[in-house]
């Protein structure tokens, strides 16, 4: 039973990652920056986190990275995405481990290296070191909108039923 509960909540959940990547491209909210969009799938991440687990949310996000970028994206969107989650997963990981920050700072702090992780890869990919001029601006969105994700996913943590906390790729 439990590794099929595994499964089904797996699956739930990177779906629900994806329906919210989706929807937040048909939000009509233009920042005036290109790029910097809210992350409403991060919600979905932060949340599995804290309630299955790293290894949990390591899959979950990186299953949601790959349909999200064969279905809706390019090869360009994959990378970009991939260096994103890999260094906001890390820290937030390292973060949470350390129990100093709760979910709102865990997720301010994936939100900033999440921009991070992108600038880096856009500077590996266009060969210009000069668009680390951005870090600023990169600094200020993620920590906004790491905010409001960490905030919505700590109210998901409270509410969501506790026969679902059980479920952990982290536990045998």
């Amino acid at each position: 039973m439990r590794k099929t509960a595994k499964i089904v909540y797996t699956a739930i959940t990177v779906s629900v990652a994806l329906i919210l990547s989706y929807v937040e491209t048909l939000i009509p909210i233009n920042f005036g920056i290109p790029g910097i969009k809210i992350g409403l799938a991060n919600v979905v991440t932060v949340t599995v986190l804290y309630l299955f687990g790293k290894k949990s949310a390591v899959c979950v996000c990186a299953l949601r990275i790959i349909l999200s970028s064969l279905l809706f994206g390019t090869m360009l969107s994959f990378i970009y995405s991939a260096s994103g989650a890999a260094f906001s997963l890390l820290g937030m990981i390292l973060l949470k481990k350390t129990g100093k920050f709760g979910t709102v700072g865990v997720s301010a702090a994936g939100g900033i290296l999440h921009n991070m992780g992108q600038l880096v890869a856009a500077v590996l990919v266009t060969q210009t070191p000069k668009i680390a001029y951005y870090i600023p601006v990169l600094v200020i969105s993620g920590t906004l909108t790491g905010v409001f994700i960490g905030m919505i996913s700590s109210l998901l943590i409270q509410r969501l039923p506790k026969s679902a906390k059980f479920i952990s790729l982290d536990k045998k």
